[in-house]
């Protein structure tokens, strides 16, 4: 089973379980991601390639042209071309190719983004899913299609050509070329906003951020720090303040979420990796930023009542504070609902003002648009989600035939992974080619470039 996907942890984390799930049922797992996910991966007992570097990661996640405000002035040829994303998207074709068996290989990719498990399908003829982990994703599948095909397809089609295939003729039909198409969320989430196209299977939501452990190795919680541990002992419980891991939020987030708590009355504990998105209003010199109170300077101060950690293990901390104010990731969300948290929404921008929506239809959630984030109004929002007292189950809205779909995620992902498994007993695209079984096009190709390669070496 060779995984691909991209993003951060709400993208990410959910293929790490599900290659947890595959390798317990007895398959080699490969996952094809971002640098930094290599521990989660080898700690879960997966092979890892590395798709980019720790650095050029950063890099990516710090593009002006991911923020929210960009996109009037957005050219994603640019943004692919100075991320190097073509490269990207050629060494993962490689490194698929070089790891795949004829007849006992499935492709395993990310929604909308994982192209290049759709251009080895093409190549070889080995089956390939695309899993969404959001509604949003195969519901703007349309868009992501036009965006490739009118302003991306010139370093698409190069990617393709030096692997010896034409450039894409039918994209619509290409595009959609997946043998399987699988959705990481329950019916009743489906069925609370516009509902998914019959193709997509759904599973279920798989949680993202379980306890780290080897093959193995019995579960052992993270401990927490200590000033964390103390403040969610103390007298008045924090508001957990988090916008994922990831920076494509509107620059408006945090600060309306930690006004909305002052106004409110209820202590933050904000938690992002990114420390210059942290609001700075209301600062005094003598409160430190940092987790471990190392010296900063002044910027780096948080404001008052707020204590500031770069990661939490969201699975303890959760269910202890009195409420979340999130972005709407799928991930926050799941754990959100898992652990019995009132949420409060400010969903801006992607898949979240859908999830928020739907969350919201069931009586799971509360939400504002950005319209709506005045220190007031969130205060409000808060306050009503504080006093609504829900704190027990997570479905009490729901039926009760729907409470496991929320309860235990587990047999979500072993769904999903007896639908991946069902593609190895398939027939392939079309039979697994050797050199001898190429078009002969494809083989003038291949072989022109081999001609070329050996005139650079000097080779005869």
């Amino acid at each position: 089973m060779l995984l691909v996907t991209h993003g951060t942890d709400g993208d990410v984390l959910p293929f790490v379980r599900l290659g947890r799930v595959l390798r317990g049922r007895g398959h080699e797992v490969t996952l094809l991601t971002h640098a930094p996910y290599r521990r989660r991966a080898e700690t879960a007992g997966l092979g890892f390639v590395p798709i980019d570097t720790p650095e050029t990661y950063d890099r990516y996640l710090a593009d002006s042209a991911l923020l929210p405000g960009a996109r009037g002035t957005l050219s994603w040829l640019d943004f692919y071309r100075r991320n190097a994303l073509f490269d990207q998207l050629a060494l993962e074709c490689r490194a698929l190719s070089a790891r795949i068996g004829p007849g006992r290989t499935v492709l395993v990719g990310r929604h909308t983004s994982a192209l290049s498990v759709l251009v080895v399908r093409e190549l070889l003829g080995i089956p390939a899913a695309w899993v969404a982990v959001a509604p949003i994703q195969p519901m703007a599948a349309g868009v992501a299609r036009h965006l490739h095909q009118h302003v991306l397809a010139s370093g698409i089609d190069a990617v393709r050509d030096g692997l010896g295939l034409a450039p894409v003729a039918d994209w619509p039909s290409w595009f959609a070329s997946a043998d399987l198409h699988l959705g990481l969320w329950p019916r009743w989430f489906d069925q609370a906003g516009p509902p998914s196209s019959p193709r997509l299977r759904l599973t279920g939501f798989p949680h993202p951020d379980e306890p780290v452990k080897g093959p193995g190795e019995a579960t052992r919680p993270e401990p927490l720090p200590a000033e964390v541990a103390g403040l969610l002992r103390g007298p008045v419980r924090p508001v957990l303040v988090t916008g994922g891991t990831g920076r494509m939020l509107h620059e408006g987030f945090y600060e309306a979420a930690v006004a909305g708590c002052h106004q409110a009355g209820s202590p933050v504990l904000l938690v992002t990796p990114h420390r210059d998105l942290i609001p700075h209003r209301g600062l005094t010199p003598d409160r430190d930023l940092t987790p471990h109170h190392e010296s900063t300077t002044h910027h780096e101060l948080t404001p008052p009542g707020v204590m500031w950690q770069p990661r939490l293990p969201f699975a303890a901390v959760m269910p202890e504070v009195a409420a979340v104010v999130h972005h709407g990731g799928i991930g926050t969300l799941t754990r959100a609902l898992v652990s019995g948290s009132p949420q409060v929404i400010l969903a801006h921008g992607a898949d979240r003002p859908d999830n928020a929506a739907r969350l919201a239809a069931e009586g799971l959630a509360r939400w504002l648009p950005e319209t709506r984030w005045s220190p007031e109004e969130v205060a409000r929002t808060l306050t009503a989600a504080l006093q609504s007292g829900s704190r027990t189950d997570p479905a009490a809205a729901l039926q009760d035939s729907l409470r496991p779909a929320l309860q235990d995620t587990a047999d979500g992902l072993t769904e999903a992974a007896e639908h991946l498994e069902s593609l190895l007993d398939r027939p392939a695209p079309h039979p697994f080619r050797t050199l001898a079984g190429l078009p002969a096009d494809q083989r003038r190709v291949l072989a022109a470039r081999l001609r070329r390669r050996r005139a650079e070496r000097g080779t005869p």
